[in-house]
């Protein structure tokens, strides 16, 4: 079934609103809350959203421009997520959230009218336009974990984590790659039980390598927001056991991951 950016785009409205409710009301000292990435704020989180969305913006309508962006930040070096973060620690609470709304919006305009199959430039491998708004829900809820994590809210869980499932099992190669170790040949079938019911299934049926478990702790764990001793993801498997160990759903360096038996 092809791909609809228009229902993409609203996942990704819908994501934006859970995240924007959390933070809305909170007063100065509360975009300073610590979050479980170490030396992050609620604050930091909302600036990387809003920094990479307008990146992606950018990847989209002027690539030659984005690239020649992404060209100097290598040449001159230091474009982290730290680096990132630090850059915007200035901005009072309210003016971030105005940044994201602006930049979110047009995020979300710009890439519901977009070809899915459309290969638009990004840091490291260049992606589809379908994948790159895919990401922004994938990082729009990892970051979005970390603020309810900092506050102490529960969010409910959706159909939409199918999303951040998929960019999972996709990233299966760059998290080997990443890491420095030979991308596997042998496949690994993927079956997570979805919200509600269901089973949500990747890679062939019977491939000596299988991960078992709750969409949710999938989730969690390829965007390293949970140790995975904290999960009930299961293994089996020298590849499957191997990749939970590096998985990631995201773009750039290894992660750091989280600690075991560290919670919000």
């Amino acid at each position: 079934m092809p791909v609809d950016m228009r229902e993409l785009a609203d996942d990704l409205a819908a994501e934006t609103t859970v995240l924007r409710d959390m933070v809305a009301a909170l007063d100065e000292a509360g975009w300073h809350t610590a979050t479980p990435a170490v030396g992050w704020t609620v604050g930091d989180q909302v600036s990387h959203l809003a920094f990479f969305d307008d990146a992606a913006i950018q990847s989209a309508t002027d690539p030659q421009g984005f690239a020649a962006e992404m060209e100097r930040a290598v040449t001159v070096g230091g474009l982290t997520p730290d680096t990132v973060a630090e850059r915007y620690r200035s901005l009072a609470g309210a003016e971030l959230l105005a940044w994201f709304d602006a930049s979110r919006r047009r995020l979300i305009k710009v890439f519901a009218e977009l070809d899915p199959a459309l290969r638009l430039p990004w840091f490291g491998l260049p992606m589809s336009a379908a994948s790159a708004l895919t990401a922004r829900i994938m990082e729009t809820w990892a970051h979005g974990q970390d603020v309810a994590d900092a506050l102490g809210q529960a969010r409910a869980v959706t159909g939409r984590l199918r999303h951040i499932a998929h960019i999972g099992v996709l990233a299966l190669p760059y998290s080997f790659a990443a890491n420095g170790f030979e991308v596997p040949r042998e496949p690994v079938r993927v079956e997570l039980a979805a919200p509600g019911g269901g089973m949500w299934a990747w890679g062939p049926e019977h491939a000596a390598n299988l991960v078992t478990g709750p969409a949710l702790d999938f989730c969690l764990l390829v965007t390293q927001r949970r140790h995975r001793d904290d999960t009930a993801i299961r293994a089996d498997g020298q590849v499957a056991r191997q990749w939970l160990t590096i998985a990631q759903a995201f773009a750039g360096q290894p992660g750091r991951g989280r600690p075991a038996a560290q919670r919000g």
